[in-house]
């Protein structure tokens, strides 16, 4: 079946409608950021760069390190910005665009997030990397998504039990890629449970005027406890970019450089060079993987 127009967007020099992206132009194994500056602070590390577009907060970059072919994409931040940019890299890769149809053999893609986060346990410092090792989802996405069942989590149905989040939201809970996981050198990382919210002030606790707030929200989730496993850091984007994976058929794992500590309310003195850290510890262990 013909994708129709209005559901397969694509300009006729620029490609898919977003990221302004030809199929060709796309590498299997993708880096998402969410800023758009730091998509150089990646490519400067790539041996060549073949490719540059952007549009709107969409940047790619695609070339090799070490003769391996990578692109690092800018997703924006939240949710609904990851559900454009996950939609449309599985359209670069499963869609033949001359014919608008779906491709007889789909391809997986590894896809990998370099991000900023907070750690909600002391145990985890400032300026620590963590590879999500499950994610549990604060935000609607997958409620739009009928292939898998993440509301039916444990994890997150101990959270919506335990009563702590307002009562419209429903938490869904998420894996990464179970070989993905395995890449990173475990002595440099924690391995670490993610929650994946849907905004940075209100919903994390943080109140900058006089207005209501689940002020209590962040000790309560500090505190919850599943089988022995914690929460243990915050961010914006993984439980969507695990769920809509898991959807469609590609490998996913999501990084952090943990920017601040809510526990002990501190923050990082050189915010820049850990996430620098990160992406050149990402990109060894990519190159050796």
């Amino acid at each position: 079946m013909q994708h129709p127009e209005t559901e397969l967007i694509l300009h006729p020099t620029q490609g898919v409608y977003h990221l302004h992206l030809m199929p060709e132009e796309l590498a299997d194994t993708v880096i998402t950021v969410g800023d758009p500056d730091r998509v150089p602070l990646v490519s400067q590390f790539f041996d060549r760069i073949e490719v540059r577009k952007q549009h709107r907060e969409f940047v790619t970059h695609t070339g090799y390190i070490e003769g391996k072919r990578l692109s690092v994409v800018s997703t924006g931040i939240g949710p609904d910005n990851i559900d454009i940019v996950m939609n449309e890299l599985d359209a670069l890769a499963n869609i033949d665009f001359a014919t608008k149809t779906n491709k007889a053999k789909r391809k997986s893609l590894n896809i990998i997030r370099i991000g900023t986060s907070g750690a909600l346990q002391p145990h985890i410092p400032v300026d620590s990397f963590v590879v999500g090792k499950h994610a549990i989802g604060l935000d609607n996405m997958m409620a739009f998504y009928d292939q898998i069942k993440p509301y039916q989590n444990p994890m997150a149905q101990a959270l919506c039990s335990a009563q702590l989040l307002p009562t419209a939201v429903i938490p869904y809970g998420v894996s990464p890629d179970k070989q993905l996981l395995e890449i990173w050198d475990v002595s440099r990382c924690i391995l670490a449970n993610t929650l994946t919210s849907v905004g940075f002030y209100g919903p994390q606790g943080r109140v900058l005027g006089s207005w209501s707030a689940q002020k209590q929200l962040m000790d309560g989730l500090a505190a919850f406890s599943f089988e022995g496993e914690k929460i243990d850091h915050i961010e914006m984007e993984t439980s969507a970019i695990y769920g809509l994976s898991k959807v469609f058929g590609h490998r996913a794992v999501s990084l952090n450089a943990i920017l601040a500590n809510r526990s002990d309310k501190t923050f990082s003195k050189n915010p820049d060079k850990t996430v620098i850290d990160l992406i050149e510890w990402a990109l060894d262990c990519l190159s050796k993987a």
